[in-house]
């Protein structure tokens, strides 16, 4: 039994955080299914590194072109990104077919320019939603303040959404209740599926940088742990809300747990162990989804010794109390990390059109 497995037995779903063409088409996908991936995740930087820094989309740009010549660089990049996402799905489908639509899913984010725009990420999440046309497919949406009434009326409408750019147990709590007020408009509730995907790593980075500045023993006592106690604290309010009294008129209507998604899980710092945002946070109805460079280092030298999730939660509780005491506002942490993150998808995208547009003035 190989470590993805182990993961399965406590519960954990391991989903790719990655996505290129190559890997669909020689059997890379389709080795790594076997040997116990779930699903995948993408993002507009994923698909800049995949379309841009390769050859292996200049056919399919050179056909796009010639098939309609008048296309924008969207459009074209839309027709690639589909048929990646539509290909990923169809090789995850067994694993939704076995796992009664729990898993074998893949993402794909609305264009990150709209972060701000509740009508306009709606029209692109239902417009994406459909043209895909996969049951097993997950439009990302971002949890910022006009992404979240968004969010509750694509699950009223039953479109399968994975909530991105999460940072905060707030955060999470908006998106939670969202997800929860969706499902009462739904009119099948069974019939939807999301996650919450909570980024990690990203935030021992910005605290880890405030810390160092304090310099204090305090400080350092609690350097490299936030991020993982934040963690531990909105796996316990998901618990509350999924095991509790908030979700059971929509259990009882068949609605699915919005499971908890760790995304950011590679190690930003190299003194930490480059498999930690792993190990610490296995637990059940939970899914990590983790770039190559961090599933195969877990294959190889990763442990999983139980439920850590559940592990330290009263520490988690007094760091979080020491974090303040030390004079760090972690809601304003977290606030600009979430307008950061946004930025950071939309500067990719805006790059990968720049790209196309020079491929396409290339094969014209």
């Amino acid at each position: 039994m190989n470590q993805l497995e182990r993961l399965r037995e406590r519960g954990q779903s391991v989903w790719l955080d990655y996505i290129r063409r190559g890997m669909l088409e020689n059997g890379e996908l389709e080795r790594l299914v076997g040997d116990g991936l779930r699903g995948m995740t993408s993002n507009p930087q994923i698909f800049h590194q995949a379309i841009a820094d390769s050859d292996e989309y200049d056919d399919a740009i050179r056909a796009a072109h010639q098939k309609t010549p008048q296309a924008d660089a969207h459009e074209i990049y839309e027709r690639l990104a589909i048929d990646d996402i539509r290909h990923a799905a169809d090789i995850l489908r067994p694993v939704w077919d076995e796992s009664g639509g729990d898993d074998g899913f893949v993402s794909l984010e609305v264009d990150p320019r709209l972060a701000d725009e509740t009508s306009a990420t709606l029209y692109e999440a239902r417009r994406l939603f459909k043209t895909v046309g996969r049951p097993n497919v997950l439009i990302k949406v971002p949890a910022t303040r006009a992404g979240l009434p968004a969010i509750e009326t694509l699950i009223a409408e039953g479109v399968n959404v994975n909530i991105t750019l999460m940072f905060s147990l707030d955060h999470y709590e908006k998106v939670a209740q969202a997800y929860l007020r969706g499902l009462e408009r739904c009119t099948d509730p069974s019939g939807v599926a999301s996650v919450a995907s909570i980024f990690v790593s990203r935030i021992d980075r910005a605290v880890d940088q405030a810390l160092a500045e304090i310099g204090s023993d305090e400080a350092r006592e609690i350097r490299g742990r936030i991020a993982i106690d934040n963690s531990r604290r909105i796996y316990r309010r998901f618990r509350q809300i999924f095991h509790g009294e908030p979700f059971a008129a929509a259990r009882a209507r068949g609605a699915r747990r919005q499971r908890v998604l760790w995304a950011s899980t590679s190690t930003k710092d190299p003194s930490y162990s480059d498999v930690r945002y792993v190990e610490e946070l296995i637990g059940p109805e939970t899914v990590n989804t983790m770039p190559p460079k961090t599933l195969d280092a877990f294959r190889d030298h990763g442990e999983v010794r139980g439920d850590t999730i559940e592990e330290h939660i009263d520490r988690a509780d007094l760091d979080m109390i020491a974090l303040e005491d030390l004079g760090i506002d972690f809601h304003q942490v977290t606030e600009d990390l979430q307008r950061a993150g946004v930025k950071k998808f939309v500067e990719p995208f805006e790059a990968l059109l720049d790209a196309l547009r020079t491929k396409r003035r290339e094969v014209a």
